[in-house]
């Protein structure tokens, strides 16, 4: 029966293609001779919905050609609509009315054909589904009259019903997991409640939901847990130390935030008799105690990075390792990889090595007591503290003022982002926001991990290996032309970048040009969104925005699996392994490890900001009501973006000024038509804080000025 169908198939695609690929159902019918009606519109049916013909409202078949097919993923879903991005192309996304889905749903791969191109963009229908994505999603329990419905997380855009059955408990205002399905013969969605996190008005029982969203795993297995355990506890042997250059009676020490438990990186400099500096970067040897294979190392790979929350870290080595054997304690032997590098009094690199070592580190140091000492207000206790690495911490101060100087003249781009620091009380209820500022000793520790990253990459292109790099790549001309646009219409010289392939410092010196004026923000945020992606790669391509052709990531094993998989690579070359056998033995593996720790770094960087939008709403929800002055930090067509001095950003939309007529000019500014009023980017606003909603992040604002109005 089957072969049979087969031959029927052929038989209509040969006949369509004889006939230019389309034609009427009647005609196909006809010219193929078929005379079984109901087999005919069987195969039919089978060939759409195998994606090989479409049939229209008129019963018109074409046959789809396969250079027409795209792939794709549906990316949202509306009501009556979705949108599907295709895949490895740089295009706006196509719009899919519901009836042209054929039965795909969010997240599910797709074979797709572009069908229309008009001025609202383009749209397609699905021909078939490649792989479907399992239909789960976090949300909100939401109350409609008499009837209970999930507020999904996901990009779906409406609200799914829940029958009362599938509700597992959750009450209004819970956030739960929940299966999505479709009943036989029908499409729409429906929600059945499978876990129940607790009340969505908690930023942490959010945090906890977001989590599973991302699939980003909380706990580790046991046998994970077990191996760690082992590793970690087993003491440093003689066999271990023998070969590893001993720096035990070196001045190093580490610097880190107060709170920080996995110190994976020490420092130690000092002056050379030429005038120059001799850097060592000591870095734990994550390499060492996490083996290629084993259980730990599959777990760590499959994580790619530890996630940091508000109230939490989840880590991406368990705390055996990350916060025990692994990270560099002050008055402890530790095993390290140490990159020591000579530069010249202009911070040339002259010449480096990569050495297994072993440190005692010498001080515990901590970023805000440094920052003291820098600034000479340290107390008597905390200058006796640093006294044993005083002299390597000076020198470390002058090498990183050179550096930072080089960076600056290669055109190096200091882009201005707003990090939120957030303060919880004993409930782990969030009662502060503010912005997080970086200090001498922050920016000190900064440029001497890039130095060292920097050597990294150099060896490995020196010696041909097999590498994981982190690059950053030229931004495309649509990107700078909108740059270009947003900067005439604030009125700032552009001409640097108008022309070629501009260079970083043509971008920094926008920068410059803009510093401490309102517009800094806005046009530090939008050559943020100018720029390529960071990612990593084999290709050693270079990174645009610390303006360095030769870049990676060697510091930070404990918390970045492509830190690891260099150490792994570079161990094999210090001991004594050939180039073209560490080829043979890693180049795949350090095309896996680039490619997985991309896309992981993406999914720790969704997530991470999830939890801050609820973190955010969760302070500000307990400000409902009360005026605040911001500075506008972004415009749309509905309304604008206000920043608080705390970093918390809410909306004000239009239509909230009373008496006015705003209309967008598509760039930066409302204007009224009425009074000429303008709401610009970087425009101070006074307003009221309306409402806020802990379980979607989202935060309302409202003109002050309404308030006294009444």
């Amino acid at each position: 029966m089957a072969k049979k169908k087969n031959t029927i198939a052929k038989q209509l695609e040969k006949t369509l293609m004889r006939f230019r690929g389309k034609m009427t159902a009647k005609e196909l019918r006809k010219k193929a001779g078929i005379r079984d009606k109901g087999k005919f519109r069987r195969v039919l049916d089978e060939m759409k919905e195998e994606g090989k013909i479409t049939i229209d409202r008129s019963h018109v078949v074409e046959l789809i050609k396969q250079e027409d097919r795209k792939q794709a993923v549906i990316v949202s879903l509306s009501k009556g609509f979705a949108f599907a991005r295709l895949e490895g192309e740089e295009s706006p996304d196509l719009f899919i009315h519901s009836s042209a889905l054929n039965g795909a749903l969010l997240g599910d791969r797709v074979e797709v054909l572009p069908i229309a191109d008009d001025p609202k963009g383009p749209s397609g229908q699905v021909l078939k589904i490649v792989e479907k994505k399992e239909q789960r999603t976090t949300g909100t329990i939401v109350r409609e009259g008499y009837y209970f419905a999930l507020r999904a997380d996901c990009a779906i855009r409406y609200d799914l019903s829940i029958m009362e059955r599938d509700l597992l408990g959750a009450k209004e205002g819970d956030k739960v997991m929940a299966e999505l399905y479709t009943r036989p013969g029908g499409d729409r969605l429906f929600a059945r409640v499978v876990k129940v996190y607790g009340a969505g008005s908690s930023a942490r029982v959010c945090a906890d939901a977001i989590l599973e969203q991302n699939d980003i795993p909380a706990q580790f297995p046991p046998e994970v847990l077990e191996e760690a355990r082992i590793a970690g506890e087993r003491p440093i042997t003689d066999a271990e130390r023998k070969g590893r250059l001993d720096l035990r009676k070196l001045g190093i020490f580490t610097i880190d935030s107060a709170s920080a438990k996995d110190l994976d990186d020490a420092i130690s400099v000092s002056r050379t008799r030429s005038g120059g500096y001799k850097l060592g970067v000591h870095i734990a040897d994550v390499s060492h105690y996490v083996k290629e294979g084993t259980r730990l190392d599959q777990e760590a790979i499959s994580r790619g990075t530890s996630v940091y929350f508000a109230d939490r870290v989840v880590p991406m080595l368990p705390e055996a390792l990350s916060n025990g054997a692994c990270s560099l304690n002050a008055g402890e032997d530790k095993l390290t990889f140490s990159a020591i590098i000579h530069l010249d009094g202009q911070g040339n690199i002259e010449k480096y090595e990569f050495k297994k070592s072993i440190i005692h580190s010498k001080v515990r140091g901590v970023y805000s007591e440094v920052n003291e000492i820098f600034a000479k207000t340290a107390s008597k206790e905390l200058r006796s503290k640093y006294s044993p690495v005083m002299r390597g911490l000076n020198a470390a101060r002058e090498l990183a003022e050179i550096l930072k100087q080089r960076a600056k003249e290669r055109g190096n781009m200091e882009l201005e982002s707003v990090e939120s620091q957030f303060v919880l009380d004993e409930n782990g209820i969030c009662v502060d926001v503010k912005p997080r500022h970086s200090g001498e000793a922050e920016e000190m520790i900064e440029q001497l991990m890039i130095c060292a990253n920097q050597a990294a990459a150099k060896l490995a292109q020196e010696k041909g290996l097999p590498f994981v790099y982190r690059v950053h790549g030229q931004p495309e001309q649509r990107r700078i032309d909108t740059l270009i646009e947003l900067l005439d219409a604030l009125g700032i010289s552009a001409k640097e970048i108008r022309q070629g392939e501009p260079k970083a410092r043509e971008f920094s010196a926008i920068l410059n040009r803009v510093k401490d004026t309102p517009a800094q923000r806005v046009v530090s945020h939008q050559l943020l969104r100018t720029m390529d992606k960071a990612r990593y790669s084999t290709e050693p391509i270079g990174h645009f925005g610390l303006a360095l052709a030769d870049y990676s990531h060697f510091t930070s094993p404990i918390r970045r699996y492509p830190d690891t998989a260099i150490h792994r690579i570079l161990s094999a070359l210090a001991e004594g392994k050939k180039p073209a056998e560490i080829s043979r033995h890693y180049a795949a593996f350090a095309q896996t490890a680039a490619e997985e720790s991309s896309r992981l770094e993406v999914r720790a960087m969704m997530a991470e900001r999830s939890a801050e939008d609820c973190y955010m709403a969760e302070y500000i929800r307990q400000h409902i009501g009360e005026e605040f002055t911001g500075i506008i930090s972004g415009v749309t067509q509905r309304g604008v973006f206000v920043q608080l001095e705390s970093s918390v950003e809410g909306f004000v939309p239009v239509d909230s000024f009373e008496g006015c007529q705003f209309q967008f000019d598509g760039m930066i500014t409302q204007y009224d038509a009425l009074s000429h009023r303008k709401l610009t980017i970087g425009q101070e606003l006074r307003i009221r804080v309306a409402a806020a909603d802990v379980a979607t992040g989202r935060i309302d604002f409202l003109p002050a000025e309404q308030e006294d109005a009444d």
